[in-house]
């Protein structure tokens, strides 16, 4: 072997915390590691018993969270650490914040592309479960750059699945989205209804959903995929780093502080009673509680459920923006534009199946709380 391509790999090795997987044909063929790595493998197959039990005790579950830089991902880390579990955060920081990650995680910088670095993370951390909220989320870009969503959305989602395939890794949460119902007629939505996105984001996510539901049929994987509608608010400390200010909420907030000149309303011509588009919005604290109790009963679950998460309620445009001037006593100025590609007109959640499953219901996820806590976390009031 080449004597520079050899140094090549042990820094790669070192680089990755001790280990490098290469594969053949798909498969991993080689391992190269550090002599510190190799010694604490032989170190590890002569733990005690009793140690090796108490690893499997629900207190001890390891976590993956893909993305958990990120607004849903790091609230949900937290929640995770405070129910006991252990968390492994793997993020890119393209646009997560290192400061969002609790420091009880422990965090990798890497991309769900790579999946030797999956390999690796799933035979050094004994990984239990993954929570894959890694992900592009802006509609409107998605319209101009489909192949950037189905490359980071699709094709990496089953880059992870084929990694915990490979490495018998069983239990997987999805982060998904409401996008991919589109447009329907019946209202509020259930997880019955027909799939029919109207712009690449959903499209790309449903396709995940079908990866999904294959390997969960074919390949003994147990997983959820909760479909989130309109996700806004933060923690009540506010501390959390703000990763995306370009959903409705947070640019109330920007209107409001005088930090832009006035809301850019997109559409006042929708066949809804204030004629401006209707979601539902649901707090983040109510997602992140939601994937804490999917890992609860995931015992459970035979292969494959999908679940909205949502209020069952919907509030327009205009309704928010009457909500923070109320709530916040300021004014928001507003600016009329024509209907962006991409957007539908009633999206709500019918959050009936989550409820009478799980017992799960919103706490969080009132308008008071969701523009309240964003307050507090874009200007520290």
């Amino acid at each position: 072997m080449d004597k520079a391509y050899l140094q090549e790999l042990i820094k790669e090795a070192e680089r990755r915390g001790g280990g490098l997987v290469i594969n053949q044909n798909d498969k991993p063929a080689v391992v190269i590691m550090t002599v510190d790595k190799y010694n604490q493998i032989l170190a590890d197959k002569t733990m005690p018993q009793t140690q090796t039990e108490d690893f499997h005790s629900n207190n001890n579950k390891t976590i993956l969270v893909t993305g958990g830089a990120g607004y849903i991902g790091s609230h949900t880390c937290r929640e995770l650490i405070k129910a006991g579990y252990s968390v492994v955060v793997l993020d890119n920081l393209s646009t997560g914040k290192k400061q969002n990650i609790p420091p009880e995680a422990k965090f990798i910088e890497g991309d769900t592309a790579d999946k030797n670095l999956l390999l690796k993370i799933f035979t050094d951390e004994h990984i239990y479960a993954v929570l894959h909220f890694a992900a592009s989320i802006e509609v409107e870009e998605s319209v101009r750059e489909p192949q950037k969503y189905l490359q980071n959305n699709a094709l990496n989602t089953a880059n992870v699945l084929a990694a915990m395939a490979e490495s018998k890794v069983k239990n997987f949460i999805f982060s998904s989205t409401a996008a991919v119902y589109g447009d329907q007629s019946l209202m509020p939505i259930p997880e019955t209804a027909r799939a029919k996105p109207n712009n690449p984001y959903g499209y790309a996510k449903f396709v995940a959903e079908k990866i999904i539901k294959y390997h969960a049929q074919f390949m003994g994987l147990k997983a959820v995929i909760f479909r989130y509608f309109n996700a806004c608010g933060c923690d009540f400390d506010g501390t959390i780093v703000p990763t995306h200010h370009s959903h409705l909420i947070p640019i109330v907030m920007q209107a409001a502080a005088g930090d832009i000149q006035a809301l850019k309303v997109y559409g006042n011509d929708y066949n809804t009673p204030d004629h401006t588009c209707v979601r539902d919005y649901v707090h983040v604290l109510d997602i992140a509680r939601a994937h804490v109790v999917a890992l609860e009963k995931l015992d459970g679950i035979e292969t494959f459920e999908v679940f909205n998460i949502g209020t069952g309620t919907g509030e327009s445009v205009l309704d928010v923006v009457n909500a923070a001037k109320e709530i916040l006593k300021k004014d928001i100025p507003l600016e009329f534009l024509a209907r962006r590609p991409g957007d539908s007109v009633i999206t709500v959640a019918d959050n009936r199946k989550i409820s009478q499953a799980w017992g799960f219901k919103p706490e969080f996820s009132d308008l008071e709380t969701i523009i309240k806590t964003t307050w507090r976390q874009m200007y520290h009031e």
